[in-house]
C-alpha cells in the first residue's frame, strides 16, 4: 500500500508539472501531492531523469515543468474518471440542466479519443461503475432549455457583447424586450443569466432562461469589469433570490450541533460553540429560502436574528399549516418578493 501511496504521488507530480504553464515551486509541489518540501524535492530528481524537467527562476524562486505534451499513457482517462463524468452528465439530463448536452458530447469525445484495446480492456470495470452510482436530484422544476439559448449567451460572453431577448416575467401579460450585459450563467434545476443594463447604475440582476425568446447576440460590445466575482455576487443571497443582505444568527440545538459543524449554510459563514449547542453566523438576502431550508431542520435551529427573518418564517409556517388544516382555496398572487 505504502509503494502504491507513493507512485500514486509520482504520477500526480508528473500531471501537475505537464499542465502548468508558469510552473510550480517545491512549495507548491509539496502542495499538490500533499507532502513535506523534502518528499517534493525527492520526487522531483527522479522526474529529472525520465522527463525533460525546464527550470525557471523567477524572483530568485525556481519554478520547474514539464514542457510539450505527455505521451497517451500519462494523459488518457482511466475508469472511474469516465464513470465520474458519465454519471454526471446523466444526471444533469435526468435534472433538465442547460449543461445536459455539453457534458454528454464531451463524454462521446473522451470515449471516441480511446483506442479500441484501450476501450475493450475498460468495458467490464466501466459497465458497473455507470449503471451502480447516481447523484441524487432533489424534487425541483421540470423544465427545458433551449441548448441553443445556452450556446448564443455564451458565445455573446466570449465575444464581449450584450445579450437581446424577449423576457416573460411571472405574472407578466407578454413578453418585453430587454438587452443587457452578460455577467454570468448559473446551471442548476433552473438556469439563470445573470445580466445588466447597459449604461444604468444599477446591479445585475438574475433572468431565468425558460422564459426567455427570441435570444440573441447584440451588436453592442458589453462584459463585465475584470474584477467582476460571480462567485462574490452570488454569496450576498442564500439562494437566487436577490434583496437587501440581514446579519443572520442561527442557533443549533446540541442533538443536531455535530450535523450543523458539517453543514454548508453559507459560503462566508462562521460557527461557533455555545454551551452545548453552536451559533451560525453569516450575511446574506434570500429571507424566504433560509425560512424554507429551516424546516429540514426539524426544529432544531432556533432564530435569533433578524427579526425580519422570524416574520418570514410565520409567514411560512402559516402557509404550511393549509396543507393539513384546510381545503385547497384560490390564492391571490404572492408578492412579488415570494416568488422565485
Amino acid at each position: 500500500m505504502a509503494r502504491m501511496a507513493k507512485l500514486d504521488r509520482l504520477l500526480t507530480l508528473v500531471k501537475a508539472l505537464s499542465e502548468s504553464t508558469e510552473g510550480l515551486t517545491l512549495d507548491e509541489m509539496a502542495q499538490e501531492i500533499g507532502a513535506d518540501r523534502r518528499t517534493a524535492e525527492r520526487l522531483r530528481d527522479l522526474i529529472l531523469i525520465h522527463f525533460d524537467l525546464e527550470e525557471i527562476v523567477e524572483d530568485r524562486r525556481k519554478r520547474f515543468r514539464i514542457p510539450g505534451s505527455l505521451h497517451s499513457a500519462f494523459t488518457q482517462p482511466n475508469v472511474a474518471e469516465i464513470a465520474a463524468l458519465q454519471s454526471l452528465a446523466a444526471t444533469q439530463r435526468r435534472a433538465g440542466s442547460a449543461q445536459a448536452p455539453l457534458l454528454e458530447s464531451l463524454v462521446a469525445k473522451v470515449q471516441a479519443g480511446l483506442r479500441r484495446e484501450v476501450k475493450s480492456r475498460m468495458a467490464p470495470d466501466l459497465d458497473p461503475l455507470v449503471r451502480l452510482q447516481r447523484h441524487h436530484v432533489p424534487a425541483g422544476p421540470m423544465i427545458e432549455n433551449a441548448p441553443e439559448t445556452v450556446a448564443c449567451i455564451q458565445g455573446a460572453i466570449m465575444a464581449g457583447c450584450c445579450v437581446e431577448f424577449d423576457y416573460r416575467a411571472e405574472g407578466a401579460n407578454g413578453p418585453k424586450w430587454r438587452r443587457v450585459v452578460p455577467f454570468g450563467l448559473i446551471h442548476g434545476s433552473v438556469t439563470y443569466l445573470i445580466g445588466k443594463l447597459p449604461d444604468r447604475d444599477l446591479d445585475p440582476v438574475p433572468y431565468r432562461l425558460d422564459r426567455m425568446s427570441e435570444v440573441r447576440a447584440s451588436e453592442e460590445p458589453g462584459a463585465p469589469e475584470e474584477n467582476w466575482d460571480l462567485d462574490e455576487w452570488m454569496g450576498r443571497s442564500f439562494g437566487i433570490w436577490r434583496e437587501e443582505g440581514h446579519d443572520i444568527v442561527l442557533r443549533v440545538g446540541p442533538e443536531s450541533a455535530e450535523r450543523a459543524r458539517r453543514w454548508r449554510f453559507h459560503p462566508h459563514q462562521s460557527i461557533e460553540a455555545d454551551g452545548n449547542g453552536v451559533v451560525v453566523r453569516f450575511h446574506s438576502g434570500g429571507l424566504r429560502e433560509i425560512a424554507e431550508h429551516l424546516f429540514t431542520w426539524g426544529g432544531e435551529v432556533r432564530i435569533e436574528a433578524p427579526q425580519e427573518l422570524e416574520e418570514v418564517m410565520r409567514e411560512r409556517l402559516r402557509l404550511a399549516e393549509l396543507a393539513v388544516t384546510a381545503p385547497m382555496q384560490p390564492k391571490d398572487k404572492q408578492k412579488r418578493s415570494d416568488r422565485l
